[in-house]
């Protein structure tokens, strides 16, 4: 008989009842007390389950001291006991080393083989994309302008969009104002004439349509109220997919931007299309001056135009950053893109390319073109000045300190009133044409998250955070 751990011819025999091996007694006793199992097959054993085997064994002589050759003999033995069984655990340890690192070997290269993958799927979505993104818009350095790579608009919509805006360009700056339509004087004594219930909390989103009579009205339940200003209450209700971030009306369809990403439009209260372009929140919803042209820019860096005619989406263009706010020139042929790295982005709408680039001090939460086509303003977010820039020479002409945050503004028809709102209350800013300066006809504390013009701006319309609807009129 020889242990199981030395080798060698055990002098006190025991026998393992989980294994069936044989171990000198004190080498499998030092063994289970500090590991608790059977060294050959690894199951639980106890040190009272090990069975003595009866031998004839050699009595060795007692060594008086360690100056002997037979003392020094024994404690040899002793040192060579003990290393046998630290090399048997060795290699047991080793052995179970391999197994592990087998396994992790393996799957180490699964994981190159699926990053491996991804990489390549990766490289191929930015090489799609890269096709129709855009530009940065300025100079490169061999002085030439960067080219956008882009499939281009339909035939029958780039035609649509060259003709409304050959059509309004040409009569624009000679427009008069329109007979009824208020004066500075009639705005200035505008006062709060009546304020509804709150009806959709953490509302987001007010639309006046063209003929100031309905406005859509949305908040974080994903409802949005078509609320009539003449009966005061609200006569329809439309369901978005989530919080309603922002909606606008094209003719008598109201188009609704959400959270989840979709842009749903509604048509005498049913939906008759719903798009899911954007791969994150739609920030803002525009209409286009055709009246059948609607553009949506969210999160994921793009902006998508949707023909309402065919209820079809055109385009989608990518950008460099997230996009925060949207608005068409009144001529149809530029939008204009708030960005989340504190740019304006003007888009030329017949090509997707950049036209321009503005900076400001923050993320740009609203804009808004005047409608003589020359003026851009807009808000940095948590700001209280309005920016206003010259698209003829691309500079920043104004800068109007209202001396309070400013969450949403709204330039009126005719191109003179420019009207802000936010949470410490509302302001109309007036230019004059004449003498090119600027002056603040009204003043109100009436707070905002979005504003409005009423019908030939005799009324302005007020949307705060509980969803409430205040207007204020003459009295």
């Amino acid at each position: 008989m020889l242990c199981a751990i030395s080798g060698e011819a055990p002098q006190a025999p025991v026998v393992s009842p989980k294994s069936g091996s044989v171990f000198e007694k004190r080498l499998i006793e030092a063994y289970v007390a500090e590991h608790g199992k059977d060294p050959v097959n690894g199951e639980e054993l106890g040190a009272d389950e090990l069975i003595e085997v009866k031998s004839q064994r050699v009595v060795r002589p007692r060594p008086p001291t360690l100056t002997s050759i037979p003392s020094l003999l024994s404690v040899f033995q002793e040192e060579w006991d003990a290393l046998a069984l630290e090399t048997y655990t060795l290699q047991q340890n080793l052995a179970q080393t391999r197994r592990e690192l087998s396994s992790a070997l393996y799957q180490h290269d699964a994981a190159v083989r699926v990053i491996a993958r991804l990489t390549q799927e990766r490289d191929e979505a930015r090489e799609a994309l890269s096709k129709v993104s855009v530009g940065a818009g300025r100079p490169a350095a061999d002085g030439e302008a960067m080219q956008v790579d882009s499939a281009g608009l339909p035939q029958v919509v780039l035609e649509r969009i060259e003709n409304t805006q050959a059509q309004l360009s040409k009569s624009r700056r000679k427009r008069t104002v329109p007979q009824g339509w208020a004066t500075s004087d009639a705005i200035s004594a505008y006062k709060p004439v009546e304020a509804s219930e709150p009806l959709y909390p953490g509302s987001r989103a007010l639309a006046i349509n063209s003929t100031g009579e309905l406005a859509l009205v949305g908040g974080v339940d994903g409802v949005v109220g078509v609320y009539s200003l003449a009966q005061k209450s609200v006569v329809q209700t439309l369901k978005a997919d989530g919080p309603v971030t922002d909606a606008t009306w094209a003719g008598n369809k109201a188009v609704i931007g959400s959270s989840t990403g979709s842009v749903k439009v509604f048509e005498n209260g049913k939906e008759v299309a719903s798009f899911a372009s954007h791969a994150g929140e739609v920030a803002a919803v525009a209409l286009h001056a055709t009246g059948d042209i609607v553009a949506s820019v969210g999160v994921d860096k793009s902006y998508v135009l949707y023909d309402l005619a065919t209820n079809s989406v055109v385009t989608q263009i990518f950008t460099d950053t997230a996009l925060l706010s949207a608005n068409f020139h009144p001529d149809g042929h530029l939008l204009a893109a708030g960005g989340a790295n504190g740019q304006v982005k003007i888009f030329d709408v017949k090509t997707g390319g950049s036209a321009a680039e503005y900076d400001m001090s923050g993320p740009v939460k609203c804009l808004f073109f005047s409608e003589n086509g020359t003026f851009l303003a807009a808000v940095a977010d948590g700001s209280t000045t309005v920016s206003i820039w010259d698209l003829r020479s691309s500079k920043e002409t104004k800068v109007l300190d209202t001396g309070s945050q400013i969450n949403s503004i709204f330039w009126d028809y005719t191109g003179q009133f420019l009207l802000t709102g936010g949470p410490s209350g509302l302001t109309v800013q007036q230019f004059s044409k004449k003498n090119k300066q600027w002056s603040e006809p009204l003043r109100s504390a009436v707070p905002a998250v979005s504003v409005g013009w009423g019908a030939s701006a005799q009324s302005v319309v007020a949307l705060n955070e509980a969803g409430a609807i205040t207007v204020l009129g003459a009295q």
